[in-house]
């Protein structure tokens, strides 16, 4: 892995394959996995996050699908199993079972709907780093979970040997940059939009969902600002803003944009669970159209 962070710099939030009957679509998920890492430039790939529809797959879904993607990536990349809940207990069987599995590491989002106060968010996080013998990666994204991850509680945290890195949506960059600045958590930007913003201030990369169709255009933001050529890093960052935009902020959650895109690019994807709907026709030529601007003409992105 690079020295940016743990896990790697540019990692993917990973779909999860269904097959056409809405089964769990094992060979699927392995031929994905294998070209994100192999021609995408992916160093890690994060599973049964809410891209990867863990609302609506089972314990035992989940489970295999970190077995098999890690059999396929090997150690050529990072592999990370979300084992979130509003359940303590039950968030703590998921991330044993996960290191059963073969996961590198986890990622733990904050207790959701319930909303307990920091103290108890603090203890959430601190049973499941003691139940297990892999890295967390605590995921604050206070929009969907009711709850942030309070400054003062994230530098407690920081002290724990298996509390190492965050994925960061709270749309905070002054809180994430103290933090940064007086831990050695790293910061993972879990926006696409901030990928770049976060970077330049101490952050160690991307968890990206975009990174499904696109892991190339991504990684470029990071590569250019590392080789020293910021302006590059910027032009790179506003040339992916188009297709950011419609997959991540058209209304639409962004598992479903990028299954729209994927099965339309002829890559493992598949329909997603109820409640969510597939992308109508038009979504999906807007979502082709972005992504034709975005890469070279007669090329894919991986």
């Amino acid at each position: 892995m690079t020295a940016s962070g743990p896990f790697g710099r540019a990692l993917c939030a990973m779909i999860t394959p269904f097959t056409p009957a809405g089964t769990l679509d094992l060979d699927g998920a392995q031929s994905l996995a294998d070209r994100l890492v192999s021609e995408g430039g992916c160093e890690g790939l994060v599973l049964n996050g809410t891209t990867g529809e863990s609302p609506t797959t089972t314990d035992a879904e989940k489970s295999a699908l970190v077995r098999a993607v890690s059999d396929a990536v090997g150690d050529r990349a990072s592999v990370l199993a979300g084992v979130g809940s509003a359940d303590t207990r039950h968030t703590v069987e998921l991330a044993r079972e996960a290191e059963r599995a073969g996961a590198d590491g986890l990622l733990v989002v904050t207790p959701y709907y319930s909303r307990p106060p920091q103290d108890a968010v603090e203890a959430h996080f601190r049973r499941v780093a003691d139940a297990v013998g892999i890295p967390l990666m605590l995921y604050d994204i206070p929009g969907r979970t009711g709850t942030r991850i309070e400054v003062g509680t994230m530098l407690r945290l920081a002290g724990h040997p298996r509390i190492t890195a965050v994925k960061d949506c709270a749309y905070d960059l002054l809180g994430s940059a103290t933090v940064i600045s007086q831990t050695d958590l790293a910061y993972y930007s879990g926006c696409e939009e901030l990928n770049l913003p976060l970077y330049a201030v101490g952050g160690a990369g991307y968890v990206s969902t975009v990174a499904n169709c696109a892991p190339r255009a991504m990684r470029a933001v990071l590569d250019a600002y590392d080789a020293g050529d910021t302006a590059e890093a910027a032009r790179a960052h506003r040339r992916a803003l188009p297709l950011i935009t419609l997959t991540m902020a058209s209304g639409l959650p962004g598992t479903v944009t990028t299954k729209g895109l994927l099965d339309a690019l002829g890559l493992p994807a598949g329909p997603v669970r109820e409640p969510l709907r597939p992308a109508d026709r038009a979504t999906v030529s807007g979502l082709l159209e972005a992504y034709e601007l975005l890469i070279q003409p007669g090329q894919s992105d991986m």
